[in-house]
């Protein structure tokens, strides 16, 4: 096959924002098939020498065309919307000069459609649409979006995607449901969750102890809990800052540790040293990539995975909660859904309360001191990791959705 590939936000290992456009494509490359991207330069390093407009690399047989186009988690939602239209409109041009059998578009953001839906009618190739998450619902009921206008194009453009892709991949059951709800027949739609880097995540439990003396020595034996993360406004970062402080006087033994970037961060931070726990038991670090993440999390003892009271958001399919898995780290998360009856089945880790710190920090202590539940949690992370959700096993899922879509 030929694929033309449409992400905004494609990245590799070395940068600090999911891989997983990468991992699918790099193992389409391997199955033999021609994989071309059209993207943006937000997660690309200095390293690549990128010039103003586009820009053409090569990435493990990965054809990359790169628009110039600077982000960060700190845009306000007004400058991010121009840089969705620009990236719309830009790539939608790009796309007509290249050949495809099918094309690949992947949210987010939700505009990623527009040049996928004009490609797809005008080239008359098949569109595979890939939902990350269910917009304009989310960010709607998060508040992120209140004009009306925006709201009934968004959800115009929602609808009118999928009734013109060919096939839908879902990131969570309850993305596949949202899908499905607006008329979609359910054959259409196939559930492809976030998955399992473990040839990336399965290290020496060596490289956690070095990186506890070299980096984190304020650690000083004590367990380690880690948010790795975005701080935004539908996180729920603040959340940690109350835990730490129900765990100062009741839990010393547990040192908190959140690190990424985001339009919150200052804030929260400004939390912790209101309550007395900014560099006593809460540490705050800067983005590193992913490949840090993993000596991070093969010395931390726990995971976090944190969202506020946004059902719609409970849809998700945590990065945290597959890179948790592969590491073999088990994971807690503070909200509902179908990750927290995921967890309670496979007893891969803790479900928090989402408004009782105290209890909460009891738990994760009671849990981490208990030998039998810890091991048994690890064991489970393991065994999910390796045999459900590898990355191999997802992108055997994307690839057969692809190929049924050129065939119908």
């Amino acid at each position: 096959m030929k694929i033309l590939y449409l992400h905004q936000y494609f990245a590799t290992p070395e940068s600090n924002a999911g891989t997983r456009s990468y991992e699918m494509a790099k193992r389409l490359v391997k199955s033999g098939h021609d994989v071309t991207f059209i993207t943006s330069s937000a997660y690309f390093s200095d390293n690549y020498n990128l010039n103003h407009g586009w820009n053409l690399i090569d990435i493990e047989g990965i054809k990359l065309h790169v628009l110039h186009l600077a982000y960060s988690n700190k845009d306000s939602f007004f400058k991010r919307i121009l840089k969705f239209i620009r990236f719309s409109v830009s790539s939608t041009v790009k796309s007509f000069s290249i050949k495809a059998d099918v094309v690949f578009a992947t949210s987010t953001p939700l505009t990623i459609a527009i040049p996928g839906v004009i490609y797809s009618k005008c080239k008359k190739r098949p569109l595979v649409f890939e939902v990350r998450d269910l917009w304009p619902e989310l960010p709607v009921a998060a508040g992120v979006i209140k004009n009306k206008l925006i709201i009934k194009f968004a959800t115009w453009l929602e609808k009118y995607t999928y009734k013109n892709s060919t096939r839908l991949i879902g990131l969570s059951p309850g993305m596949c449901d949202g899908i499905i709800k607006h008329g979609i027949s359910p054959d259409k739609v196939t559930l492809a969750t976030n998955s399992c880097d473990t040839s990336l995540f399965d290290v020496s439990e060596d490289v956690g102890i070095d990186y506890l003396k070299s980096k984190l020595g304020f650690v000083n034996g004590r367990k380690l809990i880690v948010y790795t993360g975005t701080f935004g406004l539908i996180n729920n970062v603040s959340y940690i800052v109350g835990l730490a402080k129900a765990a100062q006087n009741s839990n010393p033994n547990l040192c908190f540790v959140a690190i990424g970037d985001g339009m919150e961060k200052e804030k929260i931070i400004s939390e912790a040293r209101a309550l007395g726990v900014y560099n006593k038991n809460l540490y705050f670090l800067d983005p590193v990539p992913k490949t840090e993440i993993v000596r991070l999390l093969s010395a931390a003892d726990l995971s976090l995975s944190l969202f506020g009271p946004v059902k719609e958001m409970w849809h998700n399919s945590a990065n945290k909660l597959f890179d948790a898995l592969a590491s073999k780290t088990p994971i807690a998360i503070n909200y509902g859904g179908w990750q927290k009856d995921f967890i309670k089945e496979h007893k891969c880790g803790l479900v928090l309360e989402a408004d009782d710190y105290k209890a909460s920090s009891m738990l994760i202590s009671d849990f981490l001191d208990s030998k039998s539940d810890y091991e048994a949690a690890v064991n489970s992370c393991k065994t999910l990791a390796y045999e459900h959700f590898s990355r191999d096993m997802m992108a055997t899922r994307v690839e057969k959705t692809l190929q049924d879509a050129i065939n119908d």
